[in-house]
């Protein structure tokens, strides 16, 4: 009898120091690896969620949180996102992270693009929208807050954001119009009404000025040859506008047949501003326009030497030997 008793004692502790092993095993046991992405798309099953922190984390790790997780009552609909794991994190960690839907911001960037379906292919690409969900967001706020649909590229400026990677596209095009709109503080709106141009008139206008020159210490000169040529009633006449209208963004060299072209894009032909930006500008480049430096140019064309830099003129004499070089070294280079 003493000995039952005794064995009986030993299992009674034996079993609980167990059963407390193994939950610390499988609460407090570290994942070990890289960092990594755990993903939950919508409308996963619980299943998913498995298969996703076993493919990411490993077998062993992964069907660890999965337990904690699911035992604990967890919800595939509230685990929708994406959750960066580091070397380290406990299982149990993990797991209520999930639970409670604690997911990891990512990085959504986009550079100076010509269209707004380049910015939709851009800035889609480490979220779960696709372009196409993100267009059609741009489609049903924009024109609710005064955009048309060639002003599409002026809501937005180029940059790097931060989002949940489940955003909706709804989520993603007011986020960036809240960015772009806390850029347009009272002076800079004040400054634009000082000049006669709305805030899409200074990102037109940018949009040129980012597509004649690579060169960001001559964009705000840029500007202001533009600027006088406004002012002034002048057709801007400007190439990058013309290229824009032939969709051809390749061509290098701008012909009397281009400048034909009918097209409310082309300069050449219409007066004043384009209808809308012919590229997405960068926030810089709308700041050129505001603090363009007064001077009296209102020609420009390519230095010969290819430099990237601009020959400015205030009269057409001027500016017609500087073209004839530049011409000449296209022929010479054969650039047609």
């Amino acid at each position: 009898m003493r000995r039952n008793s005794l064995a009986l004692l030993i299992a009674g502790i034996a079993v609980p120091v167990a059963l407390a092993a193994l939950i610390c095993y499988f609460t407090f046991n570290t994942y070990s690896g890289p960092d990594v992405m755990v993903y939950v798309p919508a409308d996963a099953t619980k299943s998913q969620v498995k298969d996703s922190l076993k493919s990411t984390l490993g077998s062993s790790d992964g069907m660890r949180v999965y337990m904690i997780w699911s035992l604990s009552g967890g919800r595939p609909s509230v685990a929708h996102g994406a959750y960066e794991i580091s070397d380290g994190q406990s299982a149990l960690s993990i797991a209520r992270r999930l639970k409670n839907g604690r997911q990891t911001t990512v990085k959504a960037s986009f550079p100076s693009v010509r269209t707004i379906d380049d910015v939709a292919e851009r800035v889609t690409r480490n979220l779960e929208i696709t372009p196409e969900d993100f267009l059609a967001a741009c489609d049903t706020i924009l024109p609710a807050r005064g955009f048309s649909r060639a002003q599409f590229p002026a809501a937005f400026l180029p940059d790097t954001y931060d989002f949940y990677w489940s955003s909706s596209g709804e989520a993603v095009v007011n986020r960036l119009l809240d960015y772009r709109d806390r850029f347009w503080n009272d002076e800079r709106v004040e400054r634009a009404r000082a000049m006669g141009l709305s805030k899409v008139d200074v990102a037109t206008l940018a949009s040129i000025v980012e597509e004649e020159t690579a060169k960001t210490d001559e964009r705000p000169r840029v500007a202001r040859l533009y600027l006088n040529r406004l002012d002034k009633k002048m057709r801007l006449q400007a190439d990058p506008t013309v290229k824009f209208a032939t969709g051809d963004f390749k061509l290098r060299r701008i012909t009397s047949r281009h400048l034909g072209i009918e097209s409310p894009y082309n300069t050449y032909r219409v007066n004043g501003l384009p209808p809308g930006p012919i590229r997405v500008p960068y926030a810089a480049t709308l700041d050129a326009v505001l603090n363009a430096p007064l001077h009296p140019y209102i020609y420009m064309c390519a230095k010969e030497d290819f430099s990237g830099y601009h020959n400015f003129a205030s009269d057409y004499a001027t500016h017609q030997a500087n073209a004839r070089r530049y011409q000449a070294e296209l022929n010479r280079r054969g650039i047609r």
